[in-house]
């Protein structure tokens, strides 16, 4: 009998005996390949579909919208006397500002009342101007501003710069009385705040071009519609900054008022705007930068002053004549800002001077008022005191040395400068636009609302999909691609040069001290006088407009990176070096990742300055959206299309903002 022998049981194998393979972790895409992908299938629809619906339109072409905003534009000029609105609204907004500036004008700047000269004339001026300054601010200001505006008249443009100073003082004027009061009722509410925040936004976004073809609708060119206009865009400085002030107010000192009995008026009139009234000033002073760039603008319709000079020597090409009244407006600039800051500073030193002369102030100041008042008698009653001496030359000599200069480049850089200009243009410019402008409007659509969703999210891709159906019913979508293209490649060089001067000065304290004044003042001058010297060195083409972009919007973007490097922790950068890195991976692998928002926030600001300065441009032969908003001032059957390309840059711009400010807060959370 067989007997079975049974063999021992195996023990049986478990899983977990055996080595384990790493469960599979999905691998996040990052934003980068999202985008390059993006690109390549527009790359690769662009060869398929070149040069199909592109929606191209001819300089003389007008579509259905453009001549309806042309009827209705005839429409309002035939019943401007006879609309009520007109009548009891906007034609008595104008009267009112109209005889404001006019007065202030014939004041100082143009004859009046069967005068052959101004009720103050030039000693006058030039006195109460100093006095004002050593009031408000101290007696190194004073001396400046007697030297600038002195200046003016040896320049032979003293009218002109009155008639500028005239629109300045009317259009800051109006600004404040609106605008603080605003800004004081933002600091004190958050639901007002958040009501007009986004107002604030959009007026900051426009460039300055667009204020005034819609303006032009309702109150006619001419001073009044320049004056608004400059009231627009110069007062949400001024409701920003003093909104911010009343928010910073200590809480405890508040606090302390109310407890004493202090009624909400009582803690506003002696406690809130007293202690907000040094940052007050400095909005103030940027309401009055604002005014001045947009004032010199104004020439476009007809607004007097300096920017008819400049607009008429670029127009030209009048190099000599548009440096002179460039620099009066930079001059101008120069003392308005030094006046308003050393007002912002001064109560703040005397009250930890302890200067001798500080209690002689009071009197002092008493006998310049005299001493200010006897110039405008004399001002007022003599000729020889009312008109400037002199007939200019110091002007005429600036004009021919410009000239001279401007010879000379073109005689001697040429071959420089045009080899540069070509190599941008042929090499970076010229493929872009023709990629933006070949390509079908629909594919460009899609990759703009794309890339907004990568960089800035849902919300950016709506606000984006929104401006690209407004910018195809504008009918400029062509010329709006070309300006794009533009803003775009001048951004990316403004970025450029914002890193590479941004991180030196985050670096280095001596860099920063040597290159923030002159960034400080290139922020002081208008965009207008930007044009000026890159018009002398590359002729009127659309690369001047870029250049003078890049130079406009640079210095924002350079002050806001230096920032962010420098607020990157010295505990961080200190580790980085113990741990063996070398300067450049300290900077690409530390600083420039750590400053990732600063970078973003730059880019949105430079954005925003390129657009402004790429649409003035339309001056000098940049052609698209800035050439169809000058050509609508200046040709009445292409009103309509001027205004349809006004609303296109402020699509531009306001898709650029939001999708920049959209990445900035992903950046920093």
């Amino acid at each position: 009998m067989t007997v079975a022998i049974e063999k021992p049981e195996q023990p049986e194998r478990t899983e977990a005996a055996e080595p384990q393979a790493p469960p599979k972790v999905a691998r996040k895409v990052g934003r980068p390949v999202v985008i390059g992908a993006i690109i390549v299938v527009w790359l690769v629809l662009f060869a398929l579909l070149r040069g199909k619906q592109t929606l191209s339109l001819a300089v003389a072409d007008l579509t259905d919208l453009h001549r309806w905003i042309n009827d209705l534009n005839d429409s309002i000029g035939a019943n401007r006397n006879s609309n009520p609105l007109f009548l009891y609204f906007f034609n008595e907004i104008r009267l009112v500002i109209d005889n404001l500036v006019t007065f202030v004008q014939h004041l100082i700047s143009q004859p009046s009342g069967g005068r052959p000269v101004p009720q103050i004339g030039w000693l006058g001026v030039v006195g109460l101007a100093g006095y004002v300054s050593w009031a408000l601010g101290n007696w190194k200001v004073a001396l400046l501003t007697v030297a600038g505006f002195t200046f003016f008249g040896l320049q032979g443009l003293w009218q002109q710069s009155m008639d500028t100073l005239a629109l300045i003082l009317c259009a800051v004027f109006v600004a404040l009385l609106f605008a603080i009061p605003l800004g004081v009722w933002a600091g004190l509410s958050d639901r007002f705040n958040r009501i007009m925040t986004p107002f604030l936004d959009f007026m900051q976004t426009m460039p300055t071009f667009v204020y005034l073809a819609p303006l032009t609708l309702f109150f006619l060119i001419g001073g009044a519609s320049g004056t608004i206009a400059t009231v627009i865009y110069a007062a949400p400085p001024t409701i920003r900054i003093t909104a911010h002030a009343i928010r910073n107010v200590s809480r405890t000192t508040v606090e302390a008022a109310d407890s004493l009995g202090a009624t909400s008026r009582q803690s506003l009139l002696k406690v809130l705007l007293p202690m907000s009234k040094r940052t007050v000033v400095m909005g103030v002073n940027q309401t009055i930068m604002a005014a001045l760039a947009m004032v010199t603008i104004a020439a476009l319709i007809n607004a007097p002053g300096l920017g008819p000079v400049v607009l008429q020597a670029l127009q030209s090409l009048d190099v000599g004549t548009a440096f002179n009244a460039g620099l009066a407006i930079v001059v101008m600039a120069i003392v308005l800002d030094r006046v308003t800051t050393a007002a912002s500073a001064r109560e703040e030193h005397a009250r930890y001077a302890r200067d001798r002369f500080v209690k002689w102030r009071r009197p002092l100041l008493g006998a310049g008022a005299v001493v200010a008042l006897v110039l405008v008698y004399l001002s007022h009653t003599y000729v020889w005191a009312a008109d400037f001496p002199g007939d200019g030359t110091v002007g005429t000599h600036i004009a021919g040395a410009a000239d001279s200069v401007t010879n000379w480049a073109q005689d001697n850089l040429s071959g420089v400068t045009n080899a540069f200009r070509d190599a941008i243009t042929n090499g970076l410019l010229n493929p872009f636009q023709t990629l933006l402008t070949d390509s079908p409007w629909w594919v460009v659509g899609a990759v703009l609302v794309a890339l907004a969703v990568v960089l800035g999210g849902w919300r950016s891709g709506v606000t984006t999909a929104v401006c690209v159906g407004l910018l195809i019913g504008t009918g400029v979508w062509s010329d709006a691609m070309t300006t794009l293209a533009s803003t775009i490649v001048a951004t990316v060089l403004v970025m450029v040069l914002g890193i590479v001067f941004g991180v030196w000065m985050g670096r280095s304290v001596l860099a920063d001290r040597m290159i923030r004044p002159t960034l400080d003042a290139a922020q002081v001058m208008p965009p207008f006088v930007y044009l000026v010297p890159f018009l002398a060195l590359f002729g009127a083409t659309r690369f001047t407009a870029i250049v003078a972009a890049i130079v406009y919007g640079g210095p924002v973007a350079m002050k806001i990176i230096a920032d962010g490097i420098r607020a990157v922790p010295e505990t961080t950068v200190e580790a980085a070096t113990s741990a063996g890195c070398n300067t450049w991976q300290i900077i690409t692998k530390v600083q420039l990742p750590m400053s990732r928002s600063a970078l973003t926030l730059a880019t949105n600001q430079g954005l925003i300055y390129v657009l402004s300065m790429v649409v003035v441009g339309g001056l000098v032969g940049a052609g698209a959206l800035g050439y169809d908003v000058v050509a609508g001032f200046s040709q009445s059957e292409l009103y309509g299309k001027g205004l349809a390309a006004g609303v296109a840059i402020v699509l531009l711009g306001v898709m650029f903002d939001r999708i920049t400010q959209a990445a900035a807060r992903r950046a920093s959370a």
